[in-house]
């Protein structure tokens, strides 16, 4: 290997280095805030050496990895995720007993997969990181070993994620008997030699089945309302927001590589799936009384949003969906940050009815938590109503009317209950008991409000720097 190559792989020798002096010092002296504290160092070292990276790209790995500026941009992405999420783990692990400094080397495992996937053009490098990641959410999810629910859905997530994985490694199997090989860019070669087989539309099918599993799209859904109530809340927030986003930006990258919206077939698939993952994450979320439970379906209703980039193909779509991810994490992280904090040792703050009366004793999480609602709802001078913008854009571009109907009138749809969430908090009745928020927890409100705040009034200066990397 040479000197440029271990700069370009400097961000994830930082993130795999982490848990290995972290069980050095466990072995040492167990020193809960000392871990914390060196695990946001190292996320944030890791993020940091991204702008050495970037006047290397692109620098390709063949054939596994490409560090190039759509890798490098979902990379910072991930890692300024990372960051807020090690906050709020501190913030909810502190109140909670038992042994705690191996939550934070599984953290970085399953950052380290996620990463691999957004750098990942080959099928072997597509799986590794899929596995790396699959593996480290079983143990994060039943991490509270003393709780009953989150081994509950531990189990359940490892059923699930197995049954994606079996879909996943025979779709692969299916595309390389038919082309001959597993990177990316050469599938699509192989199809323009030769007419679209059956068995090629098969294998592609089974790999979006897989990657539909992990996006918890309809009809592959099942598994996520029960996840999010039982796995721990900073836990619950990695699933919906690190996890998704990587799955999300190699099925982008694939997509755009094999070039599947110029398949018929392949769009009227995908925006089947995304029109009913609308529709059914809504309307489910409607009667939901857990908060967990309603982010669970809003979040399936936010990925058939995202799959209209999928199905436009075009730079503007591509554009849009890195700007929603990033909106789309900042506010989930707000969301379940404020549950977060407000959490007691046993007993997690979950049920809407729970919030009542939160503004008048809380108003800095409360504000944070309305921020939130008001962005994933997507009205104006909030991320969510840019980044809804964007997707209706794309999608009107490319002639998909359909798609972008049904997004707007599922925005109208979602309304009623994120809506119903503020009503409780500036609800006359105050049953919140008066914690006190630390000062990392203050400042992870502080920085969730200004991100939504940013991205709602100021996009220009995010959508310059994306379009400057993706070129």
């Amino acid at each position: 290997m040479t000197k440029t190559d271990f700069l370009c792989l400097a961000p994830l020798m930082i993130i795999a280095a982490a848990p290995v002096v972290i069980m050095l010092a466990v072995t040492v002296s167990r020193n809960f805030r000392f871990t914390y504290l060196f695990s946001l160092a190292m996320f944030l070292a890791a993020f940091l050496s991204l702008f050495w990276v970037m006047p290397e790209a692109p620098h390709y790995f063949a054939p596994l990895f490409v560090i190039d500026g759509y890798g490098i941009l979902f990379l910072g992405i991930l890692f300024l995720a990372a960051i807020l999420i090690t906050v709020l783990s501190y913030e909810y692990l502190k109140n909670q007993a038992g042994e705690r400094e191996e939550y934070f080397i599984i953290l970085f495992a399953g950052v380290l997969g996620s990463s691999v996937l957004v750098i990942a053009e080959h099928f072997v490098s597509f799986f590794l990181g899929l596995e790396t990641l699959s593996i480290s959410l079983y143990i994060l999810i039943a991490f509270l070993k003393w709780r009953d629910e989150c081994i509950e859905a531990g189990v359940k997530y490892l059923v699930m994620a197995s049954l994606a994985t079996a879909f996943l490694l025979f779709g692969m199997g299916l595309l390389y008997a038919e082309t001959g090989t597993m990177n990316f860019k050469e599938i699509f070669q192989g199809v323009q030699v030769q007419s679209i087989q059956p068995l090629m539309l098969a294998g592609a099918g089974l790999v979006f089945a897989g990657i539909g599993f992990k996006l918890a799209l309809v009809p592959f859904h099942m598994w996520t309302p029960d996840v999010y109530q039982g796995a721990p809340l900073p836990v619950t927030t990695f699933i919906a927001t690190i996890s998704k986003a990587a799955i999300l930006a190699l099925a982008l990258r694939l997509f755009i590589d094999i070039q599947g919206y110029r398949n018929s077939i392949l769009i009227f698939i995908i925006s089947t799936v995304s029109i009913i993952s609308m529709f059914t994450g809504n309307l489910l979320a409607l009667k939901q009384k857990s908060l967990k439970r309603l982010l669970a379906y809003s979040s399936i209703a936010h990925m058939g949003y995202l799959l209209i980039t999928l199905a436009a193909g075009t730079p503007e779509a591509e554009k849009a969906a890195v700007f929603y991810l990033a909106a789309y994490l900042i506010t989930s992280i707000a969301a379940f940050g404020v549950i977060s904090v407000l959490s007691g040792t046993g007993h997690d703050t979950d049920r809407i009815d729970e919030l009542k009366g939160l503004f008048w004793s809380h108003p800095l999480p409360a504000s944070a938590l309305t921020l939130a609602m008001l962005s994933l709802a997507g009205l104006p001078l909030t991320a969510g109503f840019i980044s809804k913008f964007y997707l209706v854009f794309a999608g009107v571009k490319s002639g998909l009317w359909l798609l972008a109907f049904s997004l707007i009138l599922n925005t109208v749809i979602s309304l009623y209950y994120y809506l119903r969430v503020i009503k409780e908090m500036f609800s006359p009745a105050v049953i919140i008991e008066k914690h006190r928020l630390s000062f990392h927890g203050n400042i992870l409100m502080i920085l969730v409000i200004s991100g939504i705040l940013f991205l709602g009034i100021l996009p220009s200066y995010v959508t310059e720097l994306i379009s400057r990397f993706l070129r």
